[in-house]
């Protein structure tokens, strides 16, 4: 069950609520009865530190063959070129 925050616009309560997503928002103040707002805030949800890029999870060894594997396809593109060259 999600919790939304409220804030009174008349005497600047604020507190947070637990609500289902099919009931209705919650329009008087508890302290005053004026009326209240939803304050809305950044995602609740924070992904910190190593692990969440798809590169992060790529062992050592596999970045190595992949470099190992384009610096051989250059090798080639320069052999080929030079002997091209020669003819």
């Amino acid at each position: 069950m999600p919790t939304y925050q409220y804030a009174c616009t008349e005497c600047g309560h604020a507190f947070e609520q637990f609500q289902s997503f099919s009931e209705e928002s919650l329009t008087v103040c508890p302290e005053c009865q004026g009326k209240l707002r939803k304050v809305f805030s950044a995602a609740g949800v924070v992904f910190k530190g190593s692990g969440f890029y798809r590169t992060d999870s790529r062992s050592s060894s596999s970045s190595s063959s992949s470099s190992s594997s384009s610096s051989s396809s250059s090798t080639t593109a320069t052999a080929t070129a030079s002997s091209s060259s020669s003819d």
